[in-house]
């Protein structure tokens, strides 16, 4: 009972803390007020205490929030900007395991050389989500938002592999040599890679069975949905591979792969919407968890620092400092060196990042925010060596991984502001113009099948349709698909009229509901009609809010 009452309490302060970013009268990130309030709850006067197994924690938030991650991102982007990301999300982690690990191990005192990998090896990954709650959706250019969310998939992967093979080597379940661990490397990856594409398409193909053989049933369906990264997961941790990797392979087949599109309606409907609920609950659980942790990692820091001649509770907070600084240092450094190659040796095909200025540069430097992944993999470290005695220096590394994820929120609150003043985001007049031209495109192909259809049915004689009425249906509904095709020519008109003829749609809409309810409470209608009226007018009333936005 006390374990549900904690996980209904978290659960409410997570959807809270939205709604208390947003009425805040100074803008501060989500992820800062969900760590806060988590931090809150653990104070002595509430009480809150939540007892942590890395093990738990690593399968229940990391897999939906990698799939999560891969279904949203767009191939096509993906692959258009490959060369940028592969070299961030592999080669600057890498550089970035070694070189901070390094760094870690020469400047910190207690914290043997693994362990320092370790640590490298899981503030290698960068967050979008918390990036985005800094800045706002839709602020940093999409040439450099396109590349950190790519970036920020796949060094989730990379960096959390890493994690897992430097705690491996400090378990003493692996013996570390570079050629032993390069090929040990690509073998999990591509395993990893290759099972969660493997139970995707599995996936896929028992929701056709289930859809032949129990109908469009959305709920069985959309649970397969929900059980489907954990299930890459757990497959391919079982078959020896990276079950990170297969998560994000997983989300990113999903789409690609039309499960989705061949879908039935209620389950496309219900499977986006149970996903930004799932996601944006548990990238709030995972900050929430770091809040209700922090009184404990500094306490035991404070009381391990005490007891170690060789450690002083000041150094530590210079050590989170030196290393975020580090962090940056290395990631500017490398996306500097990035873009002198690209323009000396890809003169042909450069890279993005040869078109990129000083600020741009730096803005994708401090883009690198820390956040979930980060957390997920420091928590995640095991108590305890095989051996039973504690892992070495962990209560350093989560304090400093902490103190890390906390500053570069803090960093990014201050100087991203700055480098994006009079710097254009997203061209949302631009988008608005690609979509009415989309949509004129499709009401021209539309029209002509329409005009098919209507001969067709013409020269049918088992239909028996009336000629007249034909005629009415088909220019009534040909009528307003003409008018979003001639809406190409002059687009503000276009999109004055679409505006004023969805104002009207929804004017008419909410006084059917209320006519709805109306009815309902004179008896005239049964509960059952009622609640089928109601679907059918929310799922108008979703489309043209939609459309609006």
């Amino acid at each position: 009972m006390e374990i549900f009452f904690t996980i209904l309490i978290m659960t409410l302060v997570v959807s809270l803390s939205g709604v208390a970013a947003r009425i805040l009268p100074f803008q501060i990130p989500l992820p800062l007020v969900q760590i806060f309030a988590g931090a809150l709850l653990a104070w002595p006067t509430f009480g809150l205490h939540v007892d942590f197994d890395p093990e738990l924690f690593l399968v229940l938030f990391i897999p939906p929030l990698l799939f999560a991650d891969g279904w949203k991102t767009p191939i096509s982007e993906f692959l258009h900007h490959g060369r940028e990301i592969i070299g961030l999300a592999l080669v600057l982690v890498l550089i970035t395991v070694v070189g901070i690990g390094y760094l870690i191990y020469w400047t910190v005192p207690g914290i043997p050389l693994i362990p320092a990998f370790a640590l490298a090896a899981v503030l290698s990954p960068t967050d979008a989500v918390a990036l985005s709650g800094i800045v706002g959706e839709g602020r940093i250019p999409k040439k450099i938002m396109s590349i950190v969310q790519g970036e920020a998939l796949m060094n989730d992967a990379s960096g959390l592999v890493s994690l897992k093979f430097a705690v491996a080597v400090a378990m003493g379940t692996m013996v570390f040599t570079w050629g032993g661990a390069s090929i040990e490397f690509l073998k999990v990856a591509v395993g990893g890679l290759v099972a969660g594409v493997a139970v995707c398409w599995l996936y896929g193909k028992s929701l056709r069975l289930l859809s032949r053989w129990s109908g469009d049933d959305p709920a069985t369906q959309t649970v397969l949905l929900l059980l489907l990264p954990f299930a890459s997961y757990l497959i391919a941790e079982h078959l020896g591979v990276s079950g990170i990797l297969a998560a994000v392979a997983a989300g990113m087949t999903i789409t690609r792969s039309g499960i989705i599109r061949q879908a039935p309606l209620a389950m496309r409907l219900r499977a986006n919407s149970v996903w930004q609920m799932l996601e944006f609950v548990f990238n709030g659980m995972v900050f929430l968890m770091l809040g209700l942790q922090l009184p404990d990692i500094i306490n035991n820091s404070i009381d391990a620092a005490n007891a170690d001649p060789n450690v002083e509770l000041w150094m530590l907070f210079t050590d989170i400092i030196l290393v975020y600084a580090a962090l940056m240092v290395v990631r500017f450094g490398w996306l500097w060196i990035m873009q002198r190659l690209s323009k000396r040796v890809l003169k042909k095909k450069p890279m993005e990042f040869a078109n990129y200025s000083l600020r741009e540069l730096l803005i994708a430097t401090f883009a690198g925010v820390r956040g979930a992944i980060t957390l997920a993999g420091v928590l995640s470290i095991p108590l305890f060596l095989t051996t039973g005695e504690p892992f070495p220096a962990r209560y350093e590394l989560v304090f400093i991984a902490t103190g890390v994820i906390l500053f570069s929120l803090l960093v990014g609150v201050v100087i991203l502001p700055l480098l994006l003043r009079g710097v254009d985001g997203i061209d949302k007049a631009g988008h608005r113009r690609e979509l009415q031209n989309a949509r004129a495109v499709m009401a021209s192909v539309a029209i002509e099948s329409l005009h098919k259809m209507e001969e067709r049915l013409e020269n049918d004689t088992e239909e028996n349709i009336d000629p007249e009425l034909l005629k009415e249906v088909s220019l009534r509904v040909i009528g307003n698909l003409r008018r979003r095709a001639d809406g190409k020519s002059d687009l503000e008109q276009a999109l004055f009229a679409e505006n004023l003829e969805r104002r009207f749609r929804l004017t008419a809409l909410r006084a059917e509901r209320a006519e709805v309810y109306h009815l309902r409470a004179t008896q005239q209608i049964s509960d059952e009609s009622m609640q089928r009226l109601l679907r059918d007018l929310d799922l108008l009333e979703a489309l043209l809010i939609e459309k609006e936005e």
